[in-house]
């Protein structure tokens, strides 16, 4: 008796880039990750197959969240010199409360964004800076003061930051990382792991998605998914390190760092 011959996959089937299984239409039924190109229904960004959640504001791939109202994107130059203005203000003011009078005032060649400004001094012009300027020199504060135990600076400067990334339009792989960075030290498990799904949906190898994957796993006190993202992560790094890619070079401490780490 010759046997019939297995079934075949339902016309429109694919395999989910998130998490392998069989599934059709735009969303994974297993996952939720996306199966095709999509749009962000809260910020309009463009999604990347296999995304759970959008790079820019974290809504989960195929909500009905309301779109943004319009005549924001007119409003984005402002209100980056506003957000600028008042992390600004905000450093300056902390600075010459905490400051006791036998302290000496900063250096005036002191750049935004640093630990204050001299007294008397004109405040420099930040109405200028680029969307990506702005978010630069946030990350570098949050980072700063993370790596000094600042817990309530980065509470602070954390939101500023995420929505100067926001304003950028579509980020590359290398400010997706430090998205992702300041949603890991502020306590945004849930943002971390979106911007390493979108980074290692480009590039499933890539060293800095891998170690931010790990870093979200950790957050979530999931023992089994870190552990199986760092063992990728020293797979992958013989073949990836060469490459010599910007946001490698950018973070190489990072990757240093997390290579050396004693896995869970």
């Amino acid at each position: 008796m010759t046997s019939s011959p297995p079934p075949s996959a339902p016309s429109g089937t694919v395999t989910c880039p998130s998490c392998k299984s069989q599934a059709t239409g735009k969303f994974c039924s297993n996952c939720g990750a996306t199966l095709v190109a999509t749009t962000c229904a809260a910020c309009s960004a463009s999604l990347a197959p296999g995304a759970k959640f959008c790079h820019r504001c974290g809504t989960p791939a195929g909500s009905d969240a309301p779109h943004p109202q319009p005549g924001f994107n007119a409003a984005l130059p402002w209100a980056v010199a506003g957000i600028a203005l008042v992390a600004f203000i905000a450093l300056v003011a902390g600075q010459r409360f905490s400051r006791s009078p036998q302290q000496p005032a900063p250096d005036a060649s002191a750049a935004p964004f640093a630990s204050g400004a001299p007294t008397g001094t004109r405040a420099p012009d930040i109405s200028n800076l680029t969307p990506a300027e702005a978010a630069a020199r946030l990350y570098d504060r949050i980072m700063g003061a993370y790596e000094r135990g600042q817990a309530d600076t980065v509470q602070l400067f954390a939101p500023m930051a995420i929505t100067s990334y926001g304003m950028i339009g579509d980020l590359n792989l290398d400010q997706h990382y430090d998205v992702g960075r300041i949603a890991q030290v502020s306590g945004d498990a849930q943002l971390a792991q979106a911007e390493a799904d979108t980074i290692l949906a480009r590039n499933p190898n890539h060293l800095l998605g891998l170690i931010l994957a790990a870093n979200a796993a950790k957050m979530r006190n999931d023992v089994a998914a870190e552990r199986s993202y760092y063992d990728k992560l020293k797979a992958a790094a013989p073949t990836e390190q060469p490459k010599q890619l910007n946001e490698y070079l950018e973070h190489q401490n990072d990757i240093t760092t997390a290579l050396a780490a004693k896995r869970p």
